[in-house]
């Protein structure tokens, strides 16, 4: 994330959003982004946009990701919520599937997939204020049959390395995974349920801050 949140603070700034400084400070969101997980609920302040050099790398919620769907990236909301982005400099509007985790970069809420910053006019302007309107709370892919655990990605190979032994010998599958920026990503797999990668985040949270579970998605 290094720490899990890492590793998709570099996904969740793609090309597009650091090649370009915020045009204005943020603005104060109008629910903290922890209480936005219900229909009608809003959300303002910047969003971004990634496209290559991400296209066809993992997305967080497990699938590859596809800079020509209308998808996005959010901190909280679950995997598979429908939001309607409104641009408020322009008011145009697009609604996006939030499949991914980030932006981690201050005063921002959403990083937006190439085709959906194409349709709100963010390609351009690289960073642009906008305001989330929930339209529909996904499940979070909680009958994915399949879950993982992410405690971390790592820029050294030997970290990773390190992370995966200390896995195996609790027991667990793991696997390494290539994340953006050269990052290694490293998670125990195969758990039969989302409350059982829960619990096993929870167990890993002290060694690994960043323990997070995910759905297998996409089995990359």
């Amino acid at each position: 994330m290094l720490a899990g949140g890492a590793a998709l603070a570099l996904l969740a700034t793609g090309c597009a959003s650091t090649a370009r400084p915020e045009r204005r400070g943020p603005r104060t969101a109008a629910h903290p982004a922890t209480a936005a997980s219900k229909p009608g609920a809003v959300e303002e302040g910047l969003a971004s946009w990634y496209g290559e050099p991400y296209h066809g790398r993992p997305t967080a919620s497990g699938p590859r990701y596809d800079m020509w769907a209308m998808t996005a990236a959010h901190r909280t909301l679950p995997f598979g919520t429908v939001v309607r982005v409104t641009n408020l400099d322009s008011k145009r509007q697009a609604e996006v599937t939030i499949n991914d985790r980030g932006p981690f970069v201050a005063g921002r809420i959403l990083d937006l997939s190439r085709r959906a910053a194409e349709a709100l006019g963010a390609i351009g302007p690289g960073v642009i204020p906008v305001r989330l309107e929930v339209e529909r709370v996904g499940d979070g892919m909680v009958d994915d049959p399949c879950w993982e655990v992410q405690v971390g990605a790592f820029a050294r190979a030997e970290n990773a390395a390190r992370a995966r032994v200390n896995l195996q010998r609790r027991g667990l599958a793991v696997r390494l995974a290539p994340a953006g920026g050269g990052l290694t990503r490293v998670r125990a797999t195969g758990l039969a349920g989302r409350g059982k990668a829960l619990d096993l985040a929870a167990s890993l949270a002290a060694a690994y801050p960043g323990a997070v579970a995910v759905p297998c998605g996409g089995g990359w």
